[in-house]
């Protein structure tokens, strides 16, 4: 297993290596076949220079790399959001809050990573620039790569890859539907979608201003907590109680559906290692789970951010984005307020149902990562494209819609493609969904 953040943090501290030397070794994880396709951007020159300055190993993140996803505002920079349809866009003027309070914490960017186009997919292809491979933070290749690539997940795809292969720390990028948390379980690493208001998405193109959240994936639950505090500007409360002192919950309406048997039998094991070790989880229904909104708001709302450039660079786009964004101009006014308003409803409904309960578990994604080739670009590969799709977001986009928080830990074993365990709860429980993840973490880690 790569050495975590905090690890490393010490180990410079206590003069064991230097910045400039972990710098160089994110830089040839970076140059190396395993990221074919993870970056846009590379920031190696000024990464360098910035890893010379003093002072760095004092600081939160230690001068160590963070990797960028392109649809956040770097100062100088033009943000293509992995398309080409912005690809004559003036360069930002300024860092925006998320890069910038990472770099104040001591952050070395390394570079801009990949990305579905506009953020729209949870599969993580990308027809202009690559598609990244899915890589096993545990172990190394996935089975039958290089031969046969497995999809790395989106929309945060770069992201993911350049943190499950060691470029990065921590691969900064955004969770609509689960963006962050799909490419954390299929590169077996830890990703943790906040609250969305707890940190600013100023400066993030947008796909839906209502469940936008800017986040990260990291290579474990102690560091998730850390990178949180930095993007949030909080402190997490920490909580040393075990994990036999909350009340943890299994929903079976809808979260597991259609598992694989390779992600039935990781979530059952994890469920038993982790009953065995004490803790509480009681099976509930949720009904409200199969009550959700029938429209979503991605597309009316990105809709309004594209509407104009559609009609200047619309043939620049994914056919596949662009015809889920159009759909977004049949939505009538009164049917966006309508679903402002269920969604509210909604969340009522749900919370009443999760009332006493500390935390819920859940597979991350019922399914293991596919081969990149059954859903290439390509019009006779679209109907499993949107199959493939619809299953990677189905359990994810339900904390968006909740307003909630989320953390995905690898929970698989050697020899098993990677599956991620998602532990949840509603908006503002954050500091109990990291405290419940770092329990279940040190836990797994025992196997």
């Amino acid at each position: 297993m790569l050495p975590d953040l905090l690890a490393t943090r010490d180990r410079l501290r206590h003069g064991a290596t230097t910045v400039p030397a972990e710098l160089g070794r994110c830089i040839e994880a970076a140059q190396a076949p395993a990221n074919a396709h993870s970056f846009v951007r590379a920031m190696f020159d000024s990464a360098r220079t910035t890893a010379v300055q003093p002072g760095l190993v004092d600081l939160p993140l230690g001068g160590l790399a963070v990797s960028v996803k392109d649809l956040f505002n770097i100062a100088g920079q033009a943000t293509p959001a992995g398309s080409t349809a912005l690809a004559d866009a003036p360069p930002a003027a300024e860092d925006c809050p998320a890069v910038a309070r990472l770099r104040a914490a001591g952050a070395i960017l390394i570079g801009r990573t990949n990305m579905v186009e506009f953020a729209f997919s949870g599969v993580g292809v990308n027809p202009h620039f690559g598609t990244p491979a899915a890589w096993d933070a545990r172990f190394g290749a996935l089975p039958g790569a290089p031969h046969s690539p497995r999809v790395p997940g989106g929309s945060s795809s770069g992201a993911g890859v350049s943190v499950a292969t060691g470029a990065a720390f921590i691969g900064l990028g955004s969770d609509t539907g689960g963006s962050i948390r799909i490419p954390a379980a299929l590169n077996g690493i830890v990703g943790f979608k906040n609250t969305a208001r707890l940190v600013p998405t100023t400066g993030a193109i947008p796909l839906s201003t209502t469940l936008d959240t800017a986040c990260a994936m990291t290579r474990s639950v102690r560091d998730a907590i850390v990178v949180h505090e930095v993007l949030a500007a909080r402190r997490v409360t920490r909580s040393p109680a075990p994990l036999s002192q909350y009340r943890l919950a299994v929903p079976s309406a809808v979260f597991l559906d259609g598992m694989d048997a390779t992600v039935a039998r990781a979530f059952e094991r994890t469920l038993a290692t982790l009953r065995q070790a004490g803790a509480a989880i009681d099976t509930i229904d949720l009904p409200a789970v199969r009550e959700q909104p029938a429209y979503g708001f991605a597309a009316p709302e990105s809709y309004a951010w594209h509407r104009d450039l559609l009609q200047r660079a619309g043939d620049r786009y994914d056919p596949r984005v662009r015809t889920r964004i159009e759909k977004g101009a049949t939505l009538m006014a009164w049917e966006y307020i309508d679903l402002l308003q269920a969604r509210q409803n909604w969340i009522a409904r749900m919370l009443d149902q999760m009332s006493g309960y500390d935390a819920l578990l859940s597979p991350t994604v019922p399914i293991v990562s596919p081969p990149i080739a059954d859903v290439a670009p390509g019009a006779e590969r679209d109907a499993e494209f949107f199959r493939v799709n619809n299953l990677l977001l189905r359990n994810t986009s339900v904390v968006n819609l909740l307003d909630g928080c989320a953390l995905s830990l690898p929970c698989h074993v050697q020899g098993e493609l990677p599956v991620g365990l998602m532990v949840w709860h509603g908006a503002l429980r954050d500091d109990t969904v990291l405290n419940v993840s770092l329990q279940i973490e040190q836990i797994l880690q025992k196997q």
